[in-house]
């Protein structure tokens, strides 16, 4: 016998899937989901719409239309999952809650093999009509997406059986975690919960202190600097195992701290820190980082041109296949920019569609387009800006800022920069290749609308949505616009460079990242003559330390840029100070240089410091005790080092006393100018003192 919904509509479900439903409202028999979700007939679910709140349907009907969607099957897919849920729970439209859309997606998935991921239009539609009221999140993915766990949830992920000690942790993380991320909280606790306190328990069962003994601790440090599958046997050395020592090493002493305030709550766990200070540094592990970062850096910055290239070629390409596939009729063939025969297939979808009869594959020409473009549009961002991949795709239509210059008045478009890693916004100077790309960005988001939509962002660390803003890095998944992950970032920059071709050393296919761009572009401004304060405020940078340990500087940048700088220096000086040196200078001077430098090892003039005997000095016998020399020069005599001062930094008084003042009798050198101390002996070379006056100080003593 039939049996019918709450609105009379006859249906003939199976027993098994007839199921009570008490909710307010709704009452009576209805059909399950792995009922409906089989019985998919359009006839059927457009009369349930027709009995059931014919007012509530063409509402949703309306507010499609009149948010500028167009097509038949995305209104209808939305119209039916709302029939669906009117049916199993009763009911009408205004009766729905977020929780049945959320059992709609999951029994969707669970009992259909497709149309499962990205089809939340209809719970767009009802939000927007305010069935679920003015706070709903504007996305049914904001409400599915998992959110930020609590301290404890955190430390019960990796099951601690001590229940002290799990208390504890979940006291110590709920005070840390007023000053941290939530980033930084789970790592945390993944490192005291999972890889310290259950790697214990798990060696060591019935543990139940913080007091641990030397032959524990050693074995426990062993067995954490080593990366383990789930059997335990190791697979590789883990990278990151100084961070795993800060945060044990951190635990014990702020208990011990925290004892001093509280001893009735922190007191009782107070216990020597099994970490010692020489564990948490990994200056070798920075040190190694760092040179791998610089060798990458200088294989990726020759490239970056001809990837630029690559990446405009292929835009082009794109756009000129797609618009040759919209206007070949369905059926027919048509060659794209590369000399391919592909075979228009035939649809109703906004999508470009195509067949290769070589492969038989069929291929997304409007998705290539994308693809190309986001390629384009990220590399261009990311090499003219400098910026963090996070704080690209935060930048909304918001953060165009006019800037006027206090002395001409000159209006200069600036694009304002979000807090990201160090919470610290920033202005940037927008160029004219800059300012391209993004009106390109932003003419293509507004596909002719007065206004850039409004999306909602998921940070996928924080694990926070944000408010709906206009991003300008959004694209149109379906009948929605959606904000643009990295991962989206990640396979566009794949594709370009597969397409691309480009290899590196080894003939090694060339790989990058959004980061490599921030890396390249620090070191290009250096190069390039850019003070490194103003490359550090540019990139956010709290010290120039951060923003030199970006650089890959180049031997020969180094020279480049020094013979820049004594040519600068040089314009700006009057010319009697300096002279173009004799052909007999620069030789005296040259031998000089190469006799000292195999005498002596090293000649202070290598130091820049200004000797008053100029090229002639190699003729002084004691050039130590010339008043041009530098006291920080190298000892000339090797046999003749003073050992360092092991009591402390400071050298004693007697060690700071300047050397006794050359004899009387010591004959004038002929090219101490008048009023020094004479040499303690005569020079070879020498002349009478008053035949040879002091020489001017020639060019060449600034090179």
């Amino acid at each position: 016998m039939a049996d019918r919904t709450s609105s009379g509509t006859q249906v003939r479900p199976r027993r098994s899937v007839l199921r009570h439903d008490p909710a307010a409202g709704r009452t009576g028999r209805t059909p399950a989901y792995p009922w409906l979700l089989r019985q998919r007939p359009a006839q059927l679910l457009a009369r349930i719409r027709s009995v059931t709140d014919p007012d509530g349907f063409a509402a949703l009907k309306d507010q499609y239309s009149a948010t500028g969607h167009s097509g038949s099957n995305d209104c209808n897919n939305a119209l039916n999952r709302v029939t669906w849920i009117v049916t199993s729970k009763g009911g009408t439209v205004r009766d729905i809650t977020i929780d049945d859309c959320v059992e709609l997606q999951h029994a969707i998935g669970e009992h259909q093999t497709s149309g499962y991921h990205g089809k939340h239009l209809f719970y767009a539609l009802l939000a927007a009509v305010g069935v679920f009221g003015p706070d709903a999140p504007a996305r049914l993915k904001t409400v599915m997406l998992p959110g930020q766990l609590t301290p404890a949830a955190l430390v019960d992920r990796h099951g601690i059986a001590c229940t002290a000690i799990r208390d504890l942790l979940v006291d110590y993380l709920t005070e840390r975690a007023v000053d941290i991320d939530y980033t930084t909280l789970e790592d945390m606790a993944r490192a005291l919960a999972g890889l310290f306190r259950r790697d214990l328990e798990k060696h060591h069962p019935g543990i139940d202190s913080l007091r641990l003994d030397a032959d524990t601790v050693t074995a426990w440090r062993e067995r954490v600097r080593m990366v383990r599958d789930r059997h335990g046997i190791p697979l590789r050395p883990r990278v990151n195992v100084h961070t795993v020592f800060t945060w044990v090493r951190a635990f014990y002493q702020d208990l011990a701290r925290w004892a001093a305030d509280e001893p009735a709550r922190w007191g009782l766990w107070v216990a020597p820190c099994p970490i010692r200070d020489s564990d948490t540094d990994h200056g070798k592990v920075r040190l190694r980082r760092k040179a791998a970062m610089d060798q990458r850096t200088r294989t990726l910055l020759p490239a970056l041109p001809a990837l630029v290239r690559a990446v405009e070629r292929q835009l082009k390409d794109a756009e000129r296949c797609l618009a040759a596939g919209r206007e070949t009729p369905a059926g027919a063939t048509f060659i794209t920019p590369a000399g391919e025969t592909l075979l228009r297939r035939a649809g109703v979808s906004t999508r470009v569609y195509a067949d290769d009869p070589t492969t038989g594959r069929r291929r997304d020409l409007t998705m290539q387009e994308e693809r190309a473009f986001w390629a384009w549009a990220i590399v261009e961002v990311l090499r003219h800006t400098g910026m963090r991949i996070e704080e690209a795709l935060e930048l909304t239509h918001h953060s165009f800022v006019a800037y006027q210059l206090p002395t001409t008045g000159e209006i200069v478009p600036m694009l304002q920069v979000a807090p990201s890693k160090l919470d610290q916004e920033r202005l940037l100077l927008v160029s004219p290749e800059l300012g391209e790309v993004l009106t390109a960005v932003i003419h293509r988001v507004r596909r002719g609308q007065a206004a850039m939509p409004l999306v909602s962002a998921y940070d996928t660390l924080e694990r926070l949505s944000s408010a709906p803003m206009p991003f300008l890095f959004q694209r149109r998944y379906g009948p929605e616009n959606r904000a643009i992950p990295s991962n989206y970032i990640y396979t566009c920059l794949g594709d370009a460079l597969v397409a691309s071709g480009l290899t590196g050393p080894g003939d090694m296919p060339l790989r990058y990242t959004p980061h490599d761009f921030r890396r390249i572009f620090v070191t290009d401004a250096l190069r390039t003559g850019l003070p490194p304060h103003i490359a550090a405020r540019i990139c956010g940078h709290r010290t120039v330390d951060t923003t030199l340990g970006y650089a890959a500087i180049y031997p020969e940048d180094v020279i480049n840029h020094h013979r820049a700088f004594i040519a600068r220096r040089r314009s700006l000086r009057p010319g009697e100070e300096y002279r173009e040196p004799t052909a007999q200078e620069w030789q005296d001077f040259l031998a000089h240089f190469e006799l000292r430098k195999v005498a002596l090892g090293t000649c202070a003039r290598d130091f820049g410091t200004p000797c008053v005997h100029e090229h002639a000095c190699i003729r002084c016998p004691t050039p130590s005790r010339c008043p041009g020399w530098r006291r920080s020069a190298p000892t000339w005599s090797t046999a003749s080092r003073r050992p360092r001062n092991r009591a402390g930094s400071a050298r004693s008084r007697r060690s700071r006393q300047a050397s006794p003042p050359p004899s009387r009798s010591s004959p004038r050198c002929a090219t101490c100018p008048p009023g020094t101390p004479p040499c303690t002996s005569g020079c070879p070379t020498s002349e009478p003192a008053q035949a040879v006056s002091p020489p001017t100080r020639p060019a060449a003593t600034e090179v």
